[in-house]
């Protein structure tokens, strides 16, 4: 081994390899004093891919965290909102006439309608309600509930009318730092025939799994991380949650539903325990003062898939003048997420959140 390595593991199931190892840069204080500065380094059993936690980096001042950011200036600029009432109507487009649907899906107070700018063949918007700006963390359930149903039936329809589509995700960006483009919140829902770079991994890392134990991937995984607790946060429901082994986005936490592997068959009360779960990360988040954050769930609907559901969220940089951009050139150019919160320090900052699902 390298000077300063240490090599670690856990007892896992057969098959799955929670990697850990430790590397210490060793460097010179400015008074000539010897200073050692911890990196682990961390490898996923799922996806291969590593991280980085380094621990050194907690101690650099980071701007625009020590309290939560105000309001955007855009939060009361409401009147040039195509997706406020009052302009709705006339800036958003129509439902494809061979999904039988009308022009728009509505459930509750939520609205669904094509994304003018598609990212696949079949690409939507699903509002929460009408208002403008909601901070996060402060959504009612109901308005989560009602989109998440939106989105189900719309690709229930999709489903039906194009049963190529079979991969289906839906994501959320949560202010321009996170990649939003308009700051009225919204789920974005995708169907395609052509498979995204996660939906080809995922897949197939579940199919190949089966074949190899005859088990589920991801049950396993969150069997795994229930019974070791270190990372484990909570349930919602039939949901698990934990803070991701090795992290590619900071405090990153995952929701698997196990068993379940269709984002067109989950049952409403399954949808309100996922809803549950992202509102108690988002509360969490805020206790951060974050105010950015992404969401994505994706299945491949396929009836031999073996993909189960999982939510997976992740902070982002802030909204605000001045604030870093929570990827560097080591994440761009090498490859690894540099993260300096380990996974269990973070499960046990949320614990508190999901305390009362």
């Amino acid at each position: 081994m390298e000077n300063g390595e240490v090599c670690m593991g856990e007892k896992t199931p057969a098959a799955l390899n929670f990697h850990t190892r430790r590397v210490v840069a060793v460097l010179r204080g400015p008074g000539g004093e010897k200073l050692e500065r911890p990196v682990e380094i961390r490898t996923h059993p799922i996806t291969g891919r590593s991280c980085r936690i380094t621990f050194s980096r907690k101690e650099e001042k980071e701007s625009g965290t020590e309290t939560l950011p105000p309001p955007p200036p855009e939060a009361s600029a409401s009147a040039d909102c195509p997706f406020c009432p009052g302009r709705l109507a006339e800036s958003t487009p129509c439902l494809d006439p061979r999904l039988d649907a009308g022009d728009r899906l509505r459930r509750g107070r939520s609205v669904l309608f094509p994304n003018l700018f598609p990212y696949a063949s079949h690409s939507a918007v699903s509002l929460f309600d009408e208002r403008h700006f909601t901070e996060i963390g402060t959504a009612p359930l109901s308005s989560y509930l009602d989109s998440l149903a939106n989105c189900r039936h719309y690709l229930q329809l999709v489903k039906r009318m194009d049963p190529e589509a079979v991969f289906m995700a839906i994501t959320q960006n949560h202010l321009p730092s996170a990649g939003g483009s308009l700051l009225h919140p919204h789920l974005q829902v995708h169907a395609d025939t052509v498979a995204a770079n996660h939906h080809r991994f995922y897949t197939g890392a579940a199919d190949a799994y089966h074949r190899n134990t005859g088990r589920l991937l991801f049950s396993d995984y969150m069997e795994h991380e229930r019974s070791d607790g270190s990372r484990w946060i909570g349930t919602s429901g039939d949901w698990g949650w934990m803070a991701a082994f090795a992290p590619e986005g900071f405090y990153e936490i995952w929701g698997i539903l196990p068993g379940r592997f269709s984002l067109t068959d989950v049952s409403d009360a399954e949808l309100e325990q996922l809803a549950r779960g992202i509102l108690s990360a988002q509360r969490f988040f805020r206790s951060l003062c974050r105010n950015g954050y992404n969401l994505g769930i994706l299945s491949s609907e396929s009836s031999a898939s073996r993909l189960e559901l999982r939510a997976v969220l992740t902070v982002r940089s802030n909204y605000a003048p001045w604030v870093r951009n929570d990827h560097t050139g080591f994440e761009v150019m090498l490859g690894d997420m540099a993260t300096f919160v380990p996974p269990e320090e973070t499960a046990g900052q949320a614990k508190p959140w999901f305390g009362d699902l």
